[in-house]
């Protein structure tokens, strides 16, 4: 592929690249470069979060570029800052270590093994004296440090700094100039670390590397970043079934922010929110484990929950409070439900059809409707109530 031709692909999802101008010049070299993701193995088990990256890695092997993933067993222990607010617990070498065997053999799931280069920060830096270490501090200033955000925000809410969080930053930044990366990629919370590496690496006679940060995934929540911690997850390892239950839970909106960065595809506007939902845990479901078991589980999904009959003898009953069908749904949803649905949302399922009255379809969100007692209003594929 011509470097123009790769730099249009690899810019694909990407949030930020420093710069597309280098990024083109080494693409246009006539070797392999090499493409540098640090992770630090804090927990056994990798999420759709963590995917975001890693998925970008492989296309840069597609491309035939050598990935270099630097497990850090030594930076590990320490704990990245970036992103919080609070310092991180320590871990034990051990502990680390034991995560690294799964995390490995998730990553594999979606990284090219013959084309990783798999390496260990731990290996440089138990060799360097304490003076080595003091050296290295000594090439970044304290007010670098507290210009990060997550930094400053700590200092404003008087909340602690620990001296060893700030060098984890000159860490990552080392691990560059020792596996000579050519592209360093991260999450945007990454940024200020990935730089410090570039920095090192002009000190050091290296060329410097293109920095590429990848958008950070929102949880099954829709607001903060995807953590195991927060339990706002879908881990790449879990049972098909429970991953395909998990994405069919997320709201609307967040179902088009999966499209954009899991499936690098914008959803159609016209698109129908429940299929379109379905097609997006499929997808996910059929990358993870495979097209066989991800046909079985939208089955069994359907089977159980999409195509069931309503037992009519069992549903909740709601006094027809209004004639505009469209506050009438999204009452339903909130008083028989519990489910917040917006006025919008509301109006989409109607056009859809999927708001009946007694088994007639209402396909006009204008309508107005003169609701009797005794009357079934579904709402959907598994809502429905009767008019008391």
């Amino acid at each position: 592929m011509q470097a123009d031709e790769a730099l249009a692909s690899l810019k694909t999802g990407a949030a930020q690249i420093i710069s597309e101008a280098e990024l083109r010049e080494k693409l246009a070299l006539a070797r392999p470069l090499r493409v540098k993701l640090g992770v630090d193995p804090t927990t056994a088990d990798i999420h759709l979060g963590h995917t975001v990256v890693l998925r970008k890695l492989r296309q840069f092997q597609d491309l035939g570029h050598q990935a270099v993933l630097i497990i850090g067993d030594f930076t590990g222990m320490i704990g990245d800052p970036s992103g919080r607010s609070v310092t991180r617990p320590h871990l034990t070498h051990k502990d680390v270590m034991t995560n690294a065997e799964t995390y490995r053999e998730q990553a594999f799931k979606i990284l090219d093994p013959v084309r990783t280069e798999t390496v260990c920060n731990g290996d440089w830096f138990r060799t360097m004296s304490y003076e080595d270490v003091i050296r290295l501090n000594s090439r970044v200033t304290l007010q670098q440090m507290l210009q990060r955000d997550d930094f400053r925000a700590r200092i404003d809410n008087q909340q602690a700094i620990h001296a060893h969080e700030i060098q984890y930053p000159i860490m990552q930044g080392w691990d560059s100039v020792m596996v000579k990366a050519d592209v360093e990629l991260g999450g945007t919370d990454q940024l200020f670390n990935i730089l410090v590496g570039r920095d090192f690496q002009k000190e050091e006679n290296q060329p410097q590397q293109v920095v590429m940060t990848m958008p950070l995934l929102e949880g099954l929540d829709g607001v903060k970043k995807m953590s195991k911690s927060l339990g706002n997850f879908v881990g790449v390892s879990e049972p098909a079934g429970d991953m395909f239950g998990k994405l069919m839970s997320i709201s609307d909106q967040l179902m088009n922010r999966y499209y954009e960065v899991l499936l690098n595809r914008e959803l159609p506007k016209d698109a129908d929110p429940f299929e379109s939902k379905k097609q997006l845990a499929f997808e996910i479901v059929k990358t993870y484990h495979s097209p066989e078991i991800a046909q079985k589980t939208v089955n069994d999904w359907s089977a159980r929950f999409s195509e069931k009959r309503l037992d009519e003898a069992d549903l909740p009953t709601l006094a027809a409070s209004t004639d505009e069908i469209v506050t009438f749904v999204v009452d339903a949803y909130s008083q028989a439900f519990a489910a917040k649905k917006s006025r919008a949302e509301a109006s989409r399922l109607i056009k859809q059809g999927s708001v009946q009255i007694d088994g007639q379809k209402i396909v006009d969100p204008k309508t107005k409707v003169a609701l009797k007692p005794g009357q079934i209003l579904r709402l959907d594929k598994t809502h429905a109530v009767r008019i008391k």
